[in-house]
């Protein structure tokens, strides 16, 4: 009997979702908790494992259409591999494997035979529908000769003309992650009074404590002591001075809090996403690289929970490990403040009337001004670049 997959329940304030990427084709033969579709909401992403293993026999919901808690997306029949050997184990359908590849049908029965001898897959069937094309018009490139859904949406782009340069146009439904964003980014824009600062910090003294400390420090803890640490650090020692930083408007008041919930930009395997490091000033600087190692491993796996990506009271994002040189952060609202690190780069300097080589770091502080002033946005960025410049300062709280 066939087992219906349905839209899993991801937070009491998500109603809908975004179908991302479907891993396995109508007819794909999946294991057990194996990952069926990607889905997304305006916070995260997430897949939906396979609950046994078997065949999807159908796939209600296109890539980039919406569903609703609870609705029914697919039907998994429970079964075999039909292409597992005697002896052999068998294969689990992947997401690396069935964005090479869709995976082959178990049988017959879930595709038709076309006029010409081709299989179509039902997806192309309708696809076909849709174009009103024959089978026989388009080239089959899936398993056994299969017509897929790709096959037919290729011919409709062009993909099956004479190449020649042909140009063309393509249009994608923005995820529910990237219309968040854009919206959030307009909303930062309209409704608060950013400013940026800038400053530069001389990074060679925590350069050399990590080359000095390196090999201990991931002997005991098993990883390795990066920069983002001290400037989390550092950003906690520079709230604690300067607390307006940290600060919300909510309604005519200011909500200064006591605690630092610290988010960190990381790059997942579907965008940028911002987890947050929970009372960051109760922690060291290695639960604080555990925690940042974690959100980045599991960000990857589009593991990050919608309650990690909750609150916080202020941001950092690293552009620098993409290359940027300078950069102007957008806060994220209802946060005041974000902190922009950039690229390390070697560059003369004047230290006691000498000009020497150092490697240096461009640093941006955005702010809200309706909750920051000047004086103190400028204050706080100076004692963040004190910070890192002396990270001594950081260890013994001065």
């Amino acid at each position: 009997m066939a087992i219906e997959i349905k839209v899993p329940s991801v937070g009491e304030s998500i109603s809908e979702v975004f179908i991302g990427e479907w891993y396995v084709s109508e007819g794909g033969w999946v294991d057990a908790d194996a990952n069926i579709v990607g889905l997304e909401t305006d916070k995260a992403t997430f897949d939906v494992p396979a609950p046994k293993a078997g065949q999807v026999t159908q796939i209600l919901k296109e890539a980039g259409d919406t569903a609703a808690i609870g609705d029914v997306i697919a039907h998994l029949e429970p079964g075999e591999n039909p292409n597992k050997q005697d002896g052999d184990e068998a294969p689990a359908a992947s997401a690396a494997q069935s964005a090479a590849a869709p995976a082959a049908p178990a049988a017959p029965a879930p595709s038709a035979p076309a006029p010409g001898g081709t299989r179509v897959m039902p997806a192309a069937s309708r696809a076909l529908a849709e174009k009103g094309l024959a089978a026989e018009q388009v080239a089959p490139t899936g398993p056994g000769g299969r017509l897929l859904k790709e096959d037919v949406m290729r011919h409709g782009a062009g993909g099956d003309a004479a190449p020649g340069g042909a140009r063309e146009e393509r249009r994608v439904t923005m995820t529910p992650i990237r219309q968040t964003i854009a919206k959030r980014l307009v909303e930062a824009q309209q409704t608060a009074a950013l400013l940026t600062t800038f400053n530069e910090a001389d990074m060679s003294a925590i350069k050399r404590l990590r080359a000095q400390y390196q090999d201990e420090f991931v002997k005991k803890y098993g990883i390795k002591l990066g920069f983002m640490s001290f400037f989390v650090r550092a950003v906690v020692d520079a709230l604690n001075e300067y607390p307006a930083v940290g600060a919300t408007i909510e309604d005519k008041q200011l909500v200064y809090r006591n605690y630092c919930d610290i988010g960190v930009a990381i790059g997942g395997g579907k965008g940028l996403v911002v987890p947050i490091i929970r009372n960051a000033e109760r922690m060291s600087f290695a639960e604080i690289e555990l925690a940042i190692a974690d959100f980045a491993t599991r960000a990857k796996e589009n593991r990050i929970g919608l309650e990690e990506l909750e609150g916080g009271t202020f941001t950092i994002s690293n552009g620098g490990v993409y290359g940027s040189l300078m950069s102007t952060p957008i806060v994220n609202p209802p946060q005041s403040g974000v902190l922009g690190m950039h690229a390390i780069q070697d560059r003369p300097v004047v230290v006691n009337g000498e000009i020497v080589v150092r490697p240096m770091m461009y640093l941006a502080l955005t702010y809200d001004h309706r909750v920051v002033d000047g004086r103190e946005a400028v204050s706080f960025l100076r004692r963040i670049k004190e910070g890192v410049e002396d990270p001594t300062r950081l260890v013994l709280e001065v």
